[in-house]
């Protein structure tokens, strides 16, 4: 999530050390935290004030009206302050429907004051931009200071002043105290802007002669902005909402989450639960808890949690086994049930991830079995068919009851079959192989004409349209009657829909057509070769990628498939020669890391052409989401995402992963546009719509999914208004959540009549309203500030205006194949012939990945292995090469460096030699060194044949990571500026990034030298802040680690440095002239003459490339 609640302590600190304000803020860092492990003696003497003053103490657990509920104990002296403490240490408290334990207390200063000098203050952001709220009565009887309070609207960009403040906020406050409080609240603002804030609430702040008190505080901050805020906020702690503990296994997840490109997520809500959950996608982990709720099973129900973004086999079994050892801990007189749901994957290979939970099902058989564990499996998505059959052969093995149901199966019905309500079938009906929809299975080998979508995609006549209507949209309710959820007496409040804001440049209604071309802004060739093979089954004429752009290689082409031949696109190094060449584009697919994500998105919208923007990135900072929304409303550009895979037309276009893979697409028939539009958040619950729709419907027209942040580009409005307006659409479906008010504009359309197609609408998230603490779902914008912003209230305004609203998710599906019957019948819609698409070759990946395929080896070796854990060397293992004590360090030190250097150094001398050995046999020197053994030369020749291919593509990343490490720490840069530089300057970092390792399979050369520097040398600074600046890239992208080259170089540094065999100048002169890269040219020899040894040993033959490794690409008026 993004918006996260700090303590009061951390609040208080930011403000104390980083608010500007000529308003004199008083008790600075007077404050002191308090636990039952608290040694009081220690405490004063730290803190002497709390021996001298009267005092003030609470519970800092986020809590909410602390004075009402008696938890606040006032004027106090220190024995009064510990006995107070005593009494209410470790005691169960009741919150609301919360029940939690009093653990953590702040002692403050007593500021004694009349009534009439306490305010209240709150920031709090929103779309549009920050609200301030002000009212010239604090404390703990300021009631509703939503109705009472004075408000301003800081737009987007916009600054606050003084004056503005004291004209719009400061009206009812006494002249004296005008200047200091608006000094304070402007400095307050800029305090929220700079440290991204998304909420601050100051109840009472208090202004007397002295200066200005802050005495309670509630904030959150926008937790995605750490890498922008590193610096200010330190390592900033996140409470648990009063009411739920905080578990080991909960920090573990988050841990591996921190570590993982993937999202890995779990809160335990009941340990002791029978309901165990393990769901893939944000979205639908949200959907199965609200069907186990719906169900009765809310006081069952033992956490909740998810992993997307295609974790490893590795990352997943970490994630399975914690839930696992969780659920059996403690036995239940029912037994226990453990649902592995899942909506449609875009492109996780669900086969691989259900590799992880196999292995964790295995490893806990026993107890499984003894807690009488049953297991519930529903899942689709890339290679589904092969997980689900792995699952189902573990079930028989183990004798563990599990029951498998792929797409054919709706994605909640295991959850009705779980808790006993729906019976389970024995045999389900599976879907054909992933391989079947790939491969032509009639005898004809002829592709369909282009023509053939003709009926489709084009829009039918007028006459075939119906007029819009000012009647109140969707059918007779009485159609619907034993489908439709009576809720009744449902309160919803005052609610009045805000009028969308205006934009200056005016968006179109049509995103995408046959003829639209995009451009995609990062290296994402399986994305892109995704949206080919659906344009080829949509018979489009040519790709709908026209470029990409990637600014951290120079321009190039980049091979992709066009059905059977191969094609090139161009690779831009910047946006400006991509939009130049290609005119024609209207549309970027951005694939920018959420750090870049901003400045590239603002920089494509200088370009008039553009006319939609899909932003893919997760966790971009909330306050950069919104100055691109504004700019976005500004250009009259339509932004999809962020958070989000983005959308699809089918028969026109579709954005990066979206609808997953080839055999999705033909399953959902997404080759050719149906009657049915929809909009959702979840880009896997958007696939699972897909599904539906195809499966109760003609199928989908177009389909939006505008992503999970609390910010979307565009909103659900937005689109349900484009999909009004557009003909070929006769039915409307929305998937909203909990959090935020969008869904209320849909009720104000559908009343004043804007609306008149048919909207089936359902709201995720209803689960929220029955547990008794705050639950952060997994999407960002999942989170009820108020309680119009819950799914239950939300989904009865939309059943109060007339769309159609189901009794669940669970029949969801019942409800839009009634409605869509009713448009067949009364001849809106009328359903077209279907007709077959074109075969599209597979990939041989792909046809590997599923068995299909097989190839022979091209190189034989027997010298070295790299693809363990540890590098061998002949059968040898790294360490136990070390300690043979192999190693020519002192020889080395004295003919280079003149030098009779430290037995520690010569010895980190001749680590290095050892691990630079030699890497397998596939890297380019050793491939040149083999293929010229092969062809009968000699060592000279065949080992110089090797050394040419070391430069700054392969082996020559000492020396430039030595340089440009050194030039960042000499100059006094912090890690994280060092990073944001690199990526300004679209520069990679030298020394950083692995192909197969990562921070979760980390590589043992580097964890050997670095265990043998930190004990041997006198000081590491350099490789310290190398080690600093990887914590940060890591956090990126789990295989951007230190590898052994920058290693080498950063400590190479410190060994110059501090051994006191050189100056300063002769230690940068050898950094400078290139001797580290000679630590690689002489160990890499070593490795080279052992392929050359091997090879003649072996007796290996002249060796001739194959011919179906190699593409012939000619150019076209060349060919016959």
């Amino acid at each position: 999530m993004s918006a996260k609640a700090i303590s009061e302590q951390t609040g208080k600190e930011f403000l104390y050390k980083h608010i500007c304000t000529s308003a004199a803020v008083q008790n600075r860092f007077r404050y002191a935290s308090v636990t039952a492990e608290t040694d009081w003696d220690r405490l004063t003497q730290e803190h002497p004030w709390l021996l001298t003053e009267r005092l003030v103490i609470k519970p800092d657990q986020l809590i909410k009206r602390r004075g009402k509920l008696g938890l606040v104990g006032i004027n106090l002296d220190l024995q009064g302050v510990q006995e107070w403490f005593k009494a209410r240490l470790m005691r169960e408290t009741t919150v609301g429907k919360a029940k939690g334990v009093l653990k953590n207390f702040l002692i403050e200063p007593f500021v004694e004051h009349p009534q009439e000098e306490e305010f209240y203050v709150c920031i709090y952001a929103t779309r549009e931009g920050d609200h301030v709220l002000f009212h010239h009565e604090g404390g703990v009887e300021v009631g509703d200071v939503d109705t009472k309070a004075e408000r301003l609207l800081v737009a987007v960009d916009e600054k606050l002043s003084e004056e503005r403040v004291m004209e719009k906020l400061l009206t009812h406050v006494p002249d004296e105290k005008k200047e200091v409080l608006a000094s304070f609240i402007v400095g307050l603002f800029n305090l929220y802007e700079d440290l991204y804030f998304t909420y601050l609430e100051i109840n009472p702040i208090v202004v007397t002669k002295d200066g200005v008190y802050v005495l309670d505080m509630a904030a959150k901050i926008d937790a995605t902005a750490e890498y922008i805020c590193k610096a200010k906020w330190g390592d900033v702690e996140f409470p648990p909402p009063f009411g739920r503990e905080a578990y080991p296994e909960e920090a573990y997840i988050a841990d591996l989450d921190a570590k993982s490109g993937a999202s890995l997520k779990l809160t335990l809500l009941n340990p002791r639960g029978r309901i165990w959950t393990m769901v893939a996608g944000g979205g639908a982990s949200v959907v199965y808890s609200d069907t186990i709720c719906d169900l009765g099973g809310v006081d069952e129900l033992a956490n909740y949690g998810e992993y997307s973004g295609a974790p490893s086999e590795q990352q997943t079994y970490d994630y399975a086994k914690t839930i696992l050892s969780l659920m059996t801990r403690e036995k239940h007189i029912q037994g226990k049930v453990l649902i592995i749901g899942g909506s449609i994957a875009n492109f996780t290979n669900v086969a691989a991830t259900f590799k992880g939970i196999v292995r964790a099902i295995k490893d806990y058989q026993g107890p499984l079995k003894e807690h009488e564990v049953t297991i519930f499996v529903r899942r689709g998505g890339p290679n589904y068919q092969e997980g689900l059959r792995v699952m189902g052969e573990v079930g028989k093995t183990t004798g563990i009851p599990i029951h498998v149901f792929g797409t054919e199966t709706h994605m909640t019905a295991i959850v009705g079959m779980a808790l006993g309500h729906r019976p389970i079938p024995n045999q389900p009906p599976m879907d054909a192989h992933t391989a079947n929809f790939l491969l032509n299975a009639s005898n004809s080998a002829m592709t369909p004409a282009t023509t053939r979508t003709a009926s489709f995609s084009e829009p039918r006549t007028s006459s075939d349209v119906n007029p819009a209507k000012k009647s109140k949209a969707g059918l007779p309710a009485d159609s619907l009657h034993s489908i439709l959820w009576p809720l009744k007496n449902m309160v919803t409040g005052d609610w009045k829909a805000q009028a969308s804001s205006g934009c200056s440049g005016a968006k179109p209604t049509t995103l995408f057509r046959k003829q639209t071309k995009a451009i995609v802004w990062g290296m994402q060739t399986r994305a892109v070769q995704g949206m080919m093979d659906f344009d080829y089954v949509c018979s489009r004429d040519d790709p709908s990628v026209a470029a990409m752009v990637y600014p951290f290689t120079g321009d190039h082409k980049q091979k992709f498939y066009w059905g059977h031949k191969e094609i090139l696109v161009p690779v831009y190094k910047n946006m400006a020669d991509a939009m130049k060449k290609h005119p024609e584009v209207d549309v970027l697919i951005s694939f920018a890391s959420l750090r870049s994500a901003f400045d590239s998105t603002m920089e494509v919208m200088q370009y008039p052409q553009i006319h939609t923007i899909a932003i893919i990135a997760e966790g971009i900072p909330e306050a950069q989401t919104r100055k691109i929304i504004k700019m976005a409303d500004e250009k009259g550009v339509t932004i999809i995402g962020p958070a989000t895979v983005g959308g699809i037309k089918p028969g026109c276009f579709k954005i990066g992963n979206t609808g997953g893979m080839l055999d999705n697409i033909l399953a959902s028939k997404l080759y050719r546009p149906g009657s049915v539009a929809y909009v959702s958040r979840s880009g896997g619950m958007s696939n699972e719509l897909n599904n539906i729709i195809s499966r109760t419907t003609d199928g989908v027209y177009e389909g939006v999914a505008i992503g999970g942040d609390r910010y979307p580009g565009s909103t659900f409005m937005d689109h349900v208004l484009r999909y009004q307006d557009t003909p070929g659409v006769k039915m409307i479906i929305v998937l909203g959540e909990i959090g935020g008010t969008e869904e209320y504009k849909i009720c104000q359309g559908i009343r004043e009549g804007r609306i008149t197609k048919p909207v089936v609408c359902w709201c995720i998230g209803t689960c929220a309203t029955m547990f008794a603490s705050e639950v952060q779902f997994g999407h960002a914008g999942a989170c009820a500030n108020q309680a119009s912003e819950t799914a239950v209230a939300k989904n009865q305004a939309l059943r109060d205006a007339g769309a159609y609203v189901p009794k669940s998710f669970d029949e969801l599906g019942d409800v839009v194949k009634t409605v869509y019957d009713e448009l067949v019948a009364n001849g809106t819609v009328i359903p077209a012939q279907e007709v077959p698409p074109p075969t599209v070759p597979m990939d041989y990946s792909w046809a590997r990945e599923l068995g299909l395929i097989r190839k022979p080896a091209s190189f034989m070796t027997s010298i070295c292995d790299e693809r363990g854990q540890e590098l061998i060397y002949a059968g040898m293992p790294i360490t136990e090469v070390f300690k043979e004590e192999m190693g020519l360090g002192g020889v080395l030190g004295l003919l280079w460096f003149q030098r009779r250097l430290p037995r520690y150094a010569c010895q980190f001398i001749e680590m290095c030699l050892m691990v630079t050995a030699d890497h397998g046999p596939a890297v380019s020197g050793a491939h040149n060194t083999i293929v010229c053994a092969r062809a009968g030369k000699d060592l000279i020749s065949c080992l110089t044949s090797g050394l040419l291919t070391i430069g700054d593509r392969f082996g020559g990343a000492l020396d430039a990571a030595a340089k440009q490490f050194s030039k960042a720490f000499d100059s006094g840069m912090l890690p994280m500026e060092f990073v944001n530089k690199m990526k300004k300057d679209g520069k990679l970092i030298m020394g950083i990034g692995h192909r197969v390792k990562s921070i979760n399979n980390p590589d043992m050369r580097v964890q050997i030298l670095k265990d043998y520097v930190k004990q041997n040398f006198p000081s590491t600074q350099l490789l310290d802040y190398a080690l600093d600046v990887e914590k940060i890239t890591t956090s990126k992208k789990p295989n951007l680690i230190l590898n052994v080259d920058g290693f080498i170089g950063v400590a190479f540094v410190d060994l110059l440095r501090t051994c006191g065999g050189f100056t300063r100048d002769e230690a940068d002169e050898f950094v400078e002239i290139g001797a580290l890269n000679g630590i690689f040219v002489l160990g890499r020899s070593m490795g080279f003459i052992g392929h050359y040894l091997d090879q003649k040993r072996l007796k290996q033959g002249l060796y001739r490339h194959p011919w179906d490794d190699i593409s012939y690409v000619l150019p076209e008026h060349m060919s016959m």
